[in-house]
């Protein structure tokens, strides 16, 4: 097992960017890699379960561990096939707008592939 940690930097306000976050609706709109969520639920909650299909027709299950509003910090359960990560999103003020944070713990294969479209999406979910 391997851990990751990307962090991006942009402009828009922390509730903005949390916003993002706590509507799955709206994953899509800055995650490029995200095609449709389909979940029992659109806002982001400890418990809530469903599917992300990919761009690329893949589709991996979920579920969502923790979510602090207070905090902005949530965690969810990702899985596809025999792939397992837990990913631990956080939002924290910064004097240029946001910081958002994203740590990863899976298979170290798993990871750098994923790396880059993570990267890709934290720098789209900062933007105003």
């Amino acid at each position: 097992m391997g851990r990751l940690t990307l962090h991006a930097t942009g402009p828009a306000g922390p509730d903005t960017v949390w916003q993002r976050y706590a509507c799955v609706d709206e994953w899509a709109s800055w995650s490029p890699q995200v095609k449709a969520v389909q979940a029992a639920g659109r806002r982001l909650r400890a418990g809530l379960r469903g599917t992300v299909a990919s761009a690329a027709g893949i589709r991996a299950a979920f579920v969502v561990e923790a979510v602090d509003h207070h905090r902005r910090t949530w965690t969810w359960r990702v899985r596809w096939g025999p792939v397992r990560l837990r990913l631990h999103h956080e939002v924290r003020a910064h004097v240029r707008g946001s910081t958002t944070t994203l740590t990863m713990h899976g298979p170290s294969p798993a990871l750098l592939a994923y790396a880059p479209f993570a990267r890709l999406a934290l720098r789209r979910l900062v933007r105003p």
